[in-house]
């Protein structure tokens, strides 16, 4: 078993910003591990939509809560889910990592969120979907700067521009031994 390292690359943002796609890229450039904590969460205790209408939003975000803590013990690079940092306690336990914001336009989430149903906050109630998306993030945009050190939009551009963006930023040549900038 390999000890933790000693702070995670968290990656934070709205649903749909790509936290996944990136985190396992920039997780792979940097020759570190990759944690998602809304897979974590299924693999332990089923679909979140089911998780939704079974157990409700609370429990979920319990759940969520110890996914967390625990991805971030076992270090690398982290996604999180787009909620996660409604949970004090999670936006507490981020202080003692680096935190990229990834953030995304309306027009572009819309492509990239396909079908609502799977994302129980976004087929809820009387909004569209990307309505619920565009209310959702401003509400959560306040928290999700709180805690970010950096912002990186992935809207548009190459995909492995992003990742060599964030990359760079969570490791610059000045953190790495024998390396002068």
């Amino acid at each position: 078993m390999t000890s933790p390292e000693p702070s995670s690359i968290v990656l934070i943002g709205p649903m749909g910003a790509g936290k996944t796609s990136v985190g396992k890229r920039v997780a792979k450039r940097l020759g570190r591990t990759f944690h998602d904590t809304d897979a974590m969460v299924v693999r332990a205790h089923g679909p979140i939509a089911e998780l939704f209408a079974t157990q409700g939003e609370p429990r979920f975000r319990e759940l969520e809560r110890d996914a967390v803590e625990e991805a971030l013990s076992r270090g690398g690079v982290v996604s999180l889910g787009g909620g996660a940092v409604l949970d004090e306690t999670t936006r507490e336990r981020l202080r003692a990592h680096r935190v990229a914001l990834l953030t995304v336009a309306p027009r572009v989430v819309a492509r990239r969120l396909g079908e609502a149903a799977s994302r129980p906050l976004l087929s809820a109630g009387d909004e569209t979907p990307i309505q619920r998306w565009e209310r959702i993030y401003a509400e959560r945009r306040p928290l999700y700067e709180s805690v970010a050190d950096a912002t990186f939009d992935t809207s548009s551009g190459p995909l492995e521009n992003i990742v060599t963006a964030i990359a760079d930023w969570a490791e610059p040549a000045a953190d790495i031994p024998g390396v002068t900038p």
